[in-house]
């Protein structure tokens, strides 16, 4: 059983958007009447608290009985993320007016392509915009927890759902490496590479666009910086979406049953560069695009490997020595292969990942000599 999350387009009326904004308000106000309590208490056990601040709460704000006990996990979840230690305090938190409102199947139900949502009114029965994606997971899974949130004046409702394990594909003992970086935001063993110069020019401007606002300080510079917040993360996700879906694409074209990837634990703290370089790496989104390649694989029945990365964009994927590299051009002294680097990374990530999921021989037995 997998989990994926759905993003459903509400179609409100006037009224019941004037009734969505006044809950959201409400909510929030909730949870940031629960946090002193919570700090105070250092409690974020949710049912410990929820003896603490139910009434007061219900009292204070007139939410129902179960969004009074969402508003609670809410608070207990936002605390546990910080991972707090018994001698440290907690940090402020605060939730916005306009933050996102938790539902769970208490206070929302699913009816005939509209959703019944709790109000403070009362129910409200709203249609949804489900496009070809939306219906077909409504279709395979089982509805769980949500979040209504309001972008531009629209409202979503995003719906989590158990999803059952899609049916593996036959084994054919072929992998598919994926080798990530920056220049080539991806490069697969199968010889595709996705390009990421341009990519990364736009996201070079962007941070020039942000450091110049950021020292100007005028009040239409921070107009400015408030209309393109989020827009370059936003176009990163879409880039990682698309390279993820072709890369699954191609692993079935090919006959594969498994993906193998670099295992990019604590990469960042590996990195040795200048600081303009850092920063640029630093934001790249390299566990974004392994996460959609991941899930996207699973969905689609693969099998999914992390292997070390150790040399492997040093190490020739034919005869295993170690090559030269400059910048794209890798040339093995050995055997004579040249080829594009992270082509040959991706090789080698695919060799490694052969040689893990097979036997590599029998075992040997020290021979022990007799007295």
């Amino acid at each position: 059983m997998q989990q994926r999350t759905v993003s459903i387009k509400l179609k409100t009326t006037d009224e019941q958007n004037i009734a969505l904004i006044q809950l959201q308000k409400t909510f929030n106000n909730a949870c940031n009447q629960i946090v002193p309590v919570a700090a105070e208490n250092r409690c974020w056990n949710r049912l410990a608290l929820h003896h603490l601040v139910y009434y007061n709460i219900r009292q204070a704000t007139g939410l129902g009985a179960q969004m009074v006990c969402n508003a609670t996990k809410v608070v207990c979840d936002a605390i546990k993320v910080l991972k707090i230690k018994k001698d440290e305090n907690i940090p402020p938190i605060s939730f916005k007016p306009h933050s996102s409102i938790h539902f769970d199947k208490r206070t929302y139900s699913l009816k005939d392509g509209a959703i019944s949502l709790y109000t403070l009114s009362g129910r409200a029965l709203i249609p949804m915009v489900l496009g070809q994606f939306q219906q077909q997971y409504l279709e395979r899974g089982v509805s769980k927890e949500a979040e209504l949130v309001c972008k531009n004046g629209i409202w979503f409702f995003n719906l989590v759902l158990d999803v059952p394990d899609a049916k593996p594909v036959a084994p054919s003992r072929k992998v598919l490496g994926v080798d990530l970086g920056e220049n080539v935001l991806a490069a697969t063993s199968s010889g595709k590479l996705f390009g990421g110069g341009q990519l990364r020019y736009e996201r070079d401007r962007a941070l020039a666009l942000r450091s110049q606002l950021q020292s100007n300080g005028s009040e239409s510079a921070k107009q400015l910086l408030k209309k393109i917040s989020g827009k370059e993360a936003r176009h990163m996700t879409h880039v990682n979406h698309e390279i993820s879906k072709a890369i699954v694409k191609q692993a079935l074209d090919s006959g594969c049953d498994m993906v193998a990837m670099e295992d990019l634990t604590n990469i960042r703290k590996r990195i040795r560069a200048g600081k303009r370089v850092r920063s640029r790496l630093h934001r790249w989104a390299w566990a974004q695009l392994q996460a959609f390649i991941e899930y996207k694989a699973l969905a689609a029945g693969l099998r999914v490997v992390f292997v070390n990365p150790a040399y492997t964009s040093k190490m020739c994927a034919d005869c295993g020595q170690i090559g030269t590299r400059n910048k794209h051009r890798f040339v093995c002294k050995i055997c004579g292969i040249q080829r594009h680097s992270d082509l040959n990374a991706s090789c080698n990530i695919r060799r490694i990942a052969v040689s893990a999921d097979t036997a590599t021989g029998t075992v040997n037995y020290p021979y022990v000599a007799a007295a």
